[in-house]
This record gives structure tokens, C-alpha cells and sequence, in this order.
């Protein structure tokens, strides 16, 4: 059994998903996800400003995004979204323990902002939920910085002098 395997399936059932939806849902993933990826989270999902269009599915590893659509009518599986995490930019979420929910958006490479609201059945689960995302999101991603390997007119380090040396007037 490879790593997403062993990581999705104990995912989807903490987070209640019924057998018959995870196996529906399964070859999408594993065709958008590689074998060697973990999972970190497996939830239903709703669109906020969208709230008729279906059910999701939303799949967070550490290194994808992936949401499927199921549509209300027919029950077809379509790929919603399908995304590196480092192609996600102002990825924002806003924890409502109140509402027992997390709404999270990202805006994708084709600069569409996503939004997603995730639904929980415990207040606690909220905050379960933050740390997820603030682990994948927050301390997995580092900002690229820049790195200076030379510039011009510098010296080569052979030819610097290793000691500050005044020079002597006469």
C-alpha cells in the first residue's frame, strides 16, 4: 500500500465520509495525486457564493489541492481543482467555532479566487481544522528568498584580503 493510500483512507474516515463516496471519488484523486503524496485532509466542502452547484470534496496534501464536484441532479464527478500548493497564492481562511465552520479561499495560477466554506460537527474541530491549515499553508510553504551568489566587481574570495589593513601615508 503506498503512502496515499495509507494516509487518505484513515482522513476520509475521521472525517465521516461515507465508503461509497471515498471510492466514487478515489480514481479522480489518485489521478491528480502521486503515490508518494500524504494526506492531511479529506472533507466536504460548499461554495459560498455558489451554494447550489453540488457537493465537493476537497483533498489537501502537502504538496496538492484537489476538489471534485459532485453535481445535485445526476450525480457526475467532475475535477473542480487541481493545484500545487505552491501555485496557490493569498490563501486565506477564517475559523467560525460559533458556526462550526471554516471558510477558506486561495487564489488559483489562472487567477480565479476559489472559496470554499468547510462545514464541522464540533466547535473543538474548528480549531483542529486551523491547525491543518496553518501547517500546510503556513509553515510547509517558505517565500522564496533571494539569494545573491556574486555581483559585479567583487572580488574573487582568493584575492580579498582576510584582515583589514590601513593603509600607511607618508
Amino acid at each position: 500500500m503506498d503512502v496515499f493510500s495509507r494516509t487518505f483512507l484513515p482522513a476520509a474516515a475521521e472525517a465521516g465520509l461515507a465508503v461509497q463516496t471515498v471510492s466514487r471519488h478515489m480514481p479522480v484523486f489518485r489521478r491528480c495525486v502521486g503515490s508518494g503524496d500524504a494526506t492531511i485532509l479529506v472533507t466536504r466542502c460548499s461554495r459560498p457564493d455558489r451554494p447550489v452547484t453540488g457537493d465537493y470534496l476537497l483533498l489537501l496534501t502537502h504538496r496538492r489541492l484537489v476538489v471534485t464536484q459532485q453535481t445535485r441532479l445526476l450525480h457526475r464527478l467532475r475535477l473542480h481543482l487541481n493545484t500545487e500548493l505552491r501555485e496557490l497564492s493569498n490563501v486565506t481562511w477564517s475559523p467560525d467555532p460559533r458556526l462550526q465552520s471554516v471558510e477558506m479561499a486561495a487564489t488559483a495560477i489562472d487567477g480565479i479566487r476559489e472559496r470554499f466554506l468547510i462545514r464541522t460537527s464540533h466547535p473543538k474541530q474548528v480549531w483542529q481544522l486551523d491547525a491543518l491549515l496553518n501547517h500546510a499553508f503556513r509553515t510547509r510553504l517558505r517565500v522564496p528568498r533571494e539569494r545573491i551568489l556574486a555581483t559585479i566587481g567583487d572580488a574573487p574570495a582568493a584575492t580579498r584580503p582576510s584582515t583589514f589593513r590601513p593603509a600607511v601615508v607618508s
